[in-house]
């Protein structure tokens, strides 16, 4: 009897598993679905989590249908008519929910599931472009688009950005309320309006792999889990709407930045600057996915746009085998191409360091010390750490050691601070 039940535990553990591997990528999709019919993400969120209960309860014994998916959406549409008619809410309502769900039976043929990965990804795509509506602040977009579209729970978005986690779910829920109180039309922008909402979006994804990429604050030098989320749901974005270069643009940039991500640090978890990486580490695989992204945006007609500049930069670096084969008069004239599309006196930083590699040091002193009389970056500790750099090149050593002292003042990152107090301790 014993080796009975340890077996039943073994099935139901490894069923269990199945249908978290199963939630983890139809939750958004479930959401989606349920949040067109209902008109109300709130409520949406709510059916589809009682549609997982269902799956957990039914699929033990029955086992893991065909279609999981669709037995999801199945089981969030009964949910759904429950709510409605234990509230007597409109007739209308629940005859459209009865005939959705006689059209969309678990159990249908090919083409029936073609028709309905289709309606999936026109709801998946309102359900991004809702979850990062510029109605809602900055970010309130990245909490909740990590919830609705990345599937990660309070508690997992809180740990990410070393929040506490009511604070992160009063962030989510004032989200939903203002998107509900905005009467926010849950449909994908059409017209002149679609390329500012497709830049709200990728701006999301972007600061979203941004703090996975190199952390604010905390232990911590990266946070990989973040970089793989946004990078996940620009794979999404990518496939939902091909024709947007910009979209493949950034979802490049990532992958050829992530590649990099086990040669930038070292066993201890401290920062290795890029020209001492070991590129033997680097992902190759990614490499070569992050370039095709960048000649389909190109392709595209997306050479201009910001993300697809900074990719262009970024395979700069991934096509180097050696950090001395890097073309930094390329990527230095990038820079100033993107600092024209859009300015900003941090990508004018970037340059700056661009041009210490490719011209030396004392052409980027210059460039650096007018940026330092910048109101923008007087805060920023990059600054003093790029300068403490150059400094340190041209042997101004005592300079360069307050210039580093100044950057370890200024970050919240324990890493970071590490590091650049052991730089300016080496300058000394």
């Amino acid at each position: 009897m014993a080796g009975l039940g340890d077996g039943t535990t073994k099935g139901r553990q490894e069923t269990d598993g199945a249908i978290a591997a199963v939630w983890r990528v139809e939750q958004a999709r479930v959401i989606a679905g349920l949040a067109r019919m209902v008109r109300d993400i709130s409520l949406a969120e709510e059916l589809a989590q009682e549609a997982l209960m269902a799956a957990l309860k039914n699929w033990p014994d029955a086992g893991v249908p065909r279609n999981p998916g669709a037995w999801l959406m199945q089981a969030g549409k009964r949910k759904a008519i429950d709510y409605f008619r234990h509230r007597k809410m409109a007739a209308g309502k629940l005859e459209m929910l009865g005939r959705e769900m006689e059209d969309q039976r678990p159990d249908a043929e090919t083409a029936i599931h073609e028709q309905l990965d289709d309606e999936v990804g026109d709801d998946l795509l309102r359900l991004i472009f809702t979850s990062c509506h510029p109605v809602l602040p900055p970010e309130s977009r990245v909490a909740l688009t990590l919830r609705l579209i990345g599937g990660l729970t309070t508690e997992e978005i809180a740990r990410a950005f070393l929040a506490n986690d009511t604070t992160i779910g009063q962030r989510i829920v004032r989200a939903k309320r203002t998107i509900a109180e905005a009467g926010v039309p849950f449909e994908v922008p059409r017209g002149a309006e679609r390329e500012e909402r497709v830049a709200s979006v990728l701006g999301v994804l972007y600061l979203i792999f941004n703090e996975g990429y190199s952390a604010t604050a905390g232990e911590d030098w990266m946070r990989p889990q973040l970089c793989e989320e946004a990078m996940r749901m620009g794979r999404i974005l990518a496939a939902l709407i091909p024709e947007e270069p910009e979209v493949h643009g950034l979802l490049a940039l990532m992958e050829l930045q992530h590649a990099r991500a086990r040669a930038r640090t070292d066993m201890a978890g401290d920062p290795v600057l890029l020209p001492d990486q070991n590129r033997a580490l680097w992902d190759q695989m990614m490499i070569r996915r992050g370039l095709d992204g960048l000649t389909k945006a190109q392709r595209l007609g997306g050479i201009a746009g910001p993300y697809t500049l900074q990719a262009a930069i970024a395979a700069c670096h991934g096509r180097a085998r050696k950090a001395e084969e890097t073309d930094w008069r390329q990527i230095a004239a990038l820079y100033g191409l993107l600092n024209q599309v859009t300015p900003s006196p941090v990508i004018e930083l970037n340059r700056a360091v661009a041009v210490s590699m490719a011209e030396g040091p004392a052409a980027a002193l210059p460039l650096v010390d007018v940026l330092k009389a910048s109101p923008a970056l007087e805060n920023y500790h990059l600054l003093y750490g790029v300068r403490g750099d150059i400094l340190r090149k041209l042997g101004r050593h005592s300079e360069a050691n307050l210039e580093f002292r100044r950057a370890a003042e200024l970050t919240r990152n324990a890493r970071e601070k590490a590091f650049l107090e052991g730089r300016a301790e080496e300058a000394t």
